[in-house]
């Protein structure tokens, strides 16, 4: 099924195949070198930054951040806190949860691979999002994720 534009017909499940693919070969590529040099995978290096922008979320929190089951935020929780990167503390306003925190070393973990994340991103996306119509693509997907946000699209049920 194509949509129409002011330029012609778009081929909506190219669209689709061309953006997930793309998410898939940078994930893989950032999961390898995030690995090879920090020890973590992509995942956890995600969920470490959001709790060092965003100190004391719960669980909930990163779920609804990356669109991902509160099962497998607590999962990936879990393996964070086994390495003391985070540590879990009583929610005052609400007994059931916990507020998630870095530790120190959590805290240095986070900005080394941050590091390397920025540079292997960098790597592989300068020569195309770098080019004229670059610009261009950043501000469309960021549209396109911003709505689906707005309007709740895409979280998992259950």
């Amino acid at each position: 099924m194509a949509s129409k534009s002011s330029r012609g017909p778009i081929d909506l499940p190219g669209f689709f195949a061309d953006l997930v693919r793309c998410e898939t070969r940078l994930y893989n590529a950032l999961n390898n070198r995030l690995r090879e040099r920090h020890g973590i995978v992509t995942s956890q290096f995600e969920s470490l930054r959001f709790l060092r922008d965003h100190p004391g979320s719960r669980v909930a929190d990163l779920a609804t951040e990356f669109a991902i089951g509160i099962g497998a935020s607590s999962k990936v929780i879990d393996r964070l806190e086994k390495q003391a990167w985070v540590v879990r503390r009583t929610n005052p306003s609400d007994r059931r949860s916990s507020l998630l925190d870095l530790t120190t070393s959590g805290l240095h973990l986070v900005e080394a691979a941050e590091a390397t994340f920025t540079s292997t991103l960098a790597e592989l996306t300068t020569d195309v999002l770098g080019g004229p119509s670059g610009p261009a693509a950043v501000r469309i997907l960021s549209e396109l994720r911003s709505v689906l946000e707005r309007d709740q699209i895409g979280l998992p049920t259950g």
